[in-house]
């Protein structure tokens, strides 16, 4: 069978991802959904071959037809994960389609965009995406296990040109650079990743501010540092920094916890590397653009756009099915025992 998509890469400014659209030069959501529930192989092998991040452009019908983001997200694995029986706030879930999550300033969402980096520039005059300089490099819902796969997220209303990208950095290429002695002190090593808003990140830790009791279904997850991605056999670093990981008890297990211990320490040193600008690429939405991104071994990070004068409307899917033999049987921690 000849391949439907064309892809292209790397993405601009990056070492890695792919754009892709359809060879016959079809448009619209409606035809690339259906190629794709014909080619999935065809796009999973692509997003593998491009190290976790393909962009589909074009997609503005997806608005008007918000099924079709479910449908594409089936491509990628068997479960497109329903919002309502998570931890997630209902008031971020879509009423209609509640495997679409809310991303979005205005109401009800209502969630305020990050702060503007300062500077707002960094040395070499571009946007900024190294830590601690840019703040906010997670992968999504790390705080579960077995955590989630891959990622669909669909620009609804975009912000301004050159405010509110998305920012990647890639654990395989930043994995394959680590210094020797980074690559021994990760080996084997575990994080632990905590739900934001459950008060152990560690603006809380510094503060002092004691976090609030788990139920069981909450509690912070041990992830490995380094994970070994099931499709390709790469290896790739895997954490989060400030809001996502347990700083009262990690942010790893076995090391010093705590804001000013030897965990700390050593997150920052990964981060700092894992987020230098040669692993990066920010990207700049457009309407109707749909990224695709593997979080076994990608994080990403928002950036700031104007929220006081504009509002900004994206859809998420989160997609599950192939965790890796590491979480082999394992239940959904995050589903409360009855």
């Amino acid at each position: 069978m000849s391949p439907k998509f064309e892809t292209k890469g790397p993405l601009p400014g990056a070492a890695f991802g792919s754009t892709v659209r359809l060879r016959d030069g079809g448009q619209g959501a409606a035809a690339v959904v259906a190629a794709a529930e014909t080619a999935a192989d065809e796009l999973a092998a692509a997003l593998a071959e491009a190290k976790g991040i393909l962009l589909v452009q074009g997609l503005n019908d997806i608005a008007d037809d918000p099924d079709l983001l479910i449908r594409f997200s089936r491509v990628f694995g068997p479960e497109v994960e329903d919002y309502r029986h998570n931890l997630t706030d209902l008031k971020s879930v879509h009423v209609s389609v509640p495997q679409i999550l809310l991303v979005s300033n205005m109401p009800p969402v209502s969630k305020a965009p990050p702060k503007r980096p300062e500077p707002p520039l960094a040395a070499d005059g571009l946007i900024p995406v190294q830590y601690p300089h840019r703040k906010g490099w997670h992968t999504d819902q790390s705080y579960r296990r077995p955590p989630p796969d891959i990622s669909l997220f669909y620009a609804v209303t975009p912000a301004t040109r050159d405010t509110g990208q998305t920012l990647f950095a890639n654990g395989i290429l930043a994995y394959e650079a680590l210094p020797a002695h980074l690559k021994a002190k990760v080996e084997g090593l575990q994080g632990l990743h905590a739900q934001p808003g459950s008060g152990r990140g560690r603006e809380a830790a510094f503060a002092g501010r004691q976090p609030r009791a788990f139920a069981p279904h909450e509690r912070s997850q041990p992830q490995p540092v380094v994970r070994t991605h099931p499709v390709t056999g790469e290896r790739a670093l895997y954490l989060c920094e400030w809001g996502q990981m347990d700083w009262f008890e990690g942010p790893f297990v076995g090391m010093e916890p705590g804001p000013h211990g030897a965990g700390a320490a050593l997150l920052d040193e990964i981060m700092a590397h894992l987020t230098e600008r040669r692993f990066c690429y920010a990207h700049e939405w457009t309407q109707g653009d749909v990224l695709i991104w593997d979080n076994r071994c990608l994080i990403h990070a928002a950036t700031w756009f104007d929220g006081e004068k504009e509002g900004r409307l994206m859809w998420r899917t989160t997609v599950h099915g192939n965790p890796g033999a590491y979480y082999a049987g394992e239940a959904k921690s995050w589903i409360q025992a009855t």
